[in-house]
């Protein structure tokens, strides 16, 4: 069955503890000086009193120091942290660089406590003088869903102010993500606050521990899936997912900035932590040393699905080219994608790259119409279709033209990357508003790749499947390999109780089940993961030597994907 809790025991030593009473237990009489630092979606004026009426209760005399209220004013705090040119753009902006003591003009210097605890608190609170230094945290999707709901309070700085996705997107959470990476090695304790009634901290020794265990051993992040505009409703019937949602469009299986790992005993005793922050504590042993000195400790790979089983298509849309990602948009590589497509048939399609024929110009003006006139644009003048059939990979090198029909499941495996949509045509598609949805089309045109049309998209982009290594009842195939592309694509066939053999060489493995009943995962440490249809799952460099065994039931498909 498909888990939506997929669940690791934290490492021996650790010190989980649930609900304030036992959280607020961990902390030392005094007299010392506690830094929480955090991201704004945590609700800190409730943490800060909570904390307090626990140890007050405990007789502890507690001080409460919100560094909120020593921040810059919002105007100026915009002012250094967006730039003239993401202003004039609706669509993107390029990756803060910005120190999070931007966000103050004069850090609080506080005078440490005689007797027990001074609780600085906010984000930031870490740049002040401390004894000690906890996390406190909401994953990302709650921002996201408070953004769009149209919550306050979601954008580092602007208290009250309508809430900004774009800004959460590029400026906050990349000035967030440094400043929690480069804490990581020195954290005291780590508490989830999602529910806001029963928080889950972890010691810090233990939160290290735990992520020094994963990383030498297959790990699965939690699944969540968002609505679209597009969306289908494939994981609501086939898996059970949000069923009251309006659809399941996007599945975030494994998407590195945004992924959490469950670290616990049950559902009311974990602590939801970052994938990311396995990265950067254990960036060899996750990713490898060639991939680590390649891409730092970004993790280069994702995992999602696009589910338009009785949804609409995609927009048409490209991505950018590396120049163009670096320079104007500040990360380091670019949104290379593949399409696998888990479920589909010759009858539903997916677009990719130009037509033979097809005329840049012509296009641009029509594309044009459709943003400013909403003219249709009768998309397969210019880019090609091609059967979405079972198990077909499209490959999808940045600046190609493409889109997902409607009646596909496609899993994506693709480059990290996963803001940069370059949208020519959506179908006069408004969004859950009822607004026209947006068309960065110039950036689309920017990055265009015009010179593979036609017969070379289906030679080079559409591949057959050439065996790689073959065992007992099994196959590897590589299904997708392009020289510009760092990546590569291949699958296991295997029969019922089959045992394909592998090994990491170095390098981290990603898996999925496309087909079948599942496999058991086996290390030549002794671990063994369960992975069931649909599900993705982690095998980092450090694991080496492994196995992948079909179930009993029938024969298994399992898609691998790695960094070339």
């Amino acid at each position: 069955m498909y888990r939506l809790d997929p669940r690791y025991a934290p490492a021996p030593q650790a010190v989980l503890s649930t609900g304030w009473q036992a959280v607020a237990a961990q902390l030392p009489t005094g007299p010392a000086v506690l830094a929480v630092e955090g991201s704004p979606s945590v609700d800190w004026d409730a943490l800060g009193e909570q904390l307090r009426r626990e140890l007050a209760a405990r007789g502890i005399p507690v001080a409460l120091l919100d560094v909120r209220a020593h921040y810059a004013p919002p105007a100026e705090i915009r002012k250094r942290t967006e730039r003239p040119e993401d202003n004039e753009d609706p669509y993107f902006r390029k990756l803060a660089d910005n120190p999070l003591d931007d966000l103050f003009d004069t850090l609080p210097t506080p005078t440490p406590p005689d007797e027990g605890l001074l609780i600085v608190h906010g984000p930031g609170a870490a740049l002040v003088d401390h004894d000690l230094l906890w996390y406190a945290d909401v994953p990302k999707r709650y921002a996201e869903a408070a953004a769009v709901a149209g919550a306050g309070g979601v954008n580092l700085g602007l208290p009250g102010e309508k809430p900004d996705l774009q800004r959460l997107f590029y400026s906050d959470w990349p000035m967030l993500d440094r400043q929690r990476d480069a804490l990581a090695h020195r954290l005291d304790g780590w508490l989830d606050v999602q529910n806001p009634e029963h928080p889950v901290a972890l010691d810090g020794p233990g939160l290290r521990a735990t992520y020094a265990a994963l990383a030498s051993r297959p790990v699965r992040t939690r699944p969540y899936f968002n609505s679209t505009p597009w969306g289908g409703h494939w994981a609501q019937r086939t898996l059970g997912i949000s069923p009251d949602a309006r659809n399941t469009a996007l599945g975030y299986e494994l998407i590195a900035p945004e992924a959490g790992i469950l670290v616990g005993t049950g559902p009311l005793a974990q602590a939801e932590v970052p994938f990311q922050l396995m990265c950067a504590l254990e960036p060899d042993r996750v990713l490898g040393q060639e991939v680590h000195a390649r891409f730092g400790t970004s993790f280069p790979l994702r995992f999602d699905y696009l589910d338009t089983v009785g949804g609409g298509n995609l927009s048409v849309h490209c991505h950018p080219k590396e120049p163009y990602m670096r320079e104007r948009f500040g990360w380091p590589y670019t949104q290379h994608e593949t399409y696998y497509m888990t479920l589909g048939s010759p009858d539903t399609k997916v677009f990719l790259g130009l037509r033979e024929d097809a005329d840049v110009e012509a296009f641009r003006g029509q594309v044009r119409q459709a943003a400013t006139d909403g003219t249709p644009l009768e998309v397969e003048d210019h880019v090609l279709t091609f059967p979405a059939e079972q198990g077909q990979l499209f490959m999808i090198p940045a600046g190609t033209p493409h889109a997902s029909g409607a009646g596909n499941l496609v899993l994506e495996i693709s480059a990290t990357p996963y803001l940069y949509s370059l949208r020519f045509y959506d179908w006069l598609r408004p969004d859950a508003d009822g607004n026209p949805r947006p068309l960065p089309y110039e950036h689309g045109f920017a990055n265009l790749e015009t010179g593979r049309r036609g017969d070379a998209v289906a030679r080079d982009l559409v591949q057959q499947p050439r065996t790689l290594r073959t065992g007992a009842g099994w196959r590897e195939e590589v299904i997708g390999a392009l020289e510009e592309m760092f990546y590569e694509v291949r699958r296991y066939v295997l029969d019922a109780g089959a045992e394909a053999d592998d090994d990491t060489a170095g390098r981290f493995h990603i898996l999925n089940v496309v087909e079948g009943d599942g496999v058991s995962v086996h290390t030549v440490a002794g671990d063994r993961h369960e992975l069931a249809y649909a599900e993705t799952l982690t095998v980092p460099a450090a694991v080496g030597r492994y196995s992948v065994r079909a179930a009993n039931g029938g024969p298994v498909r399992v898609v691998k994907a790695l960094v070339r």
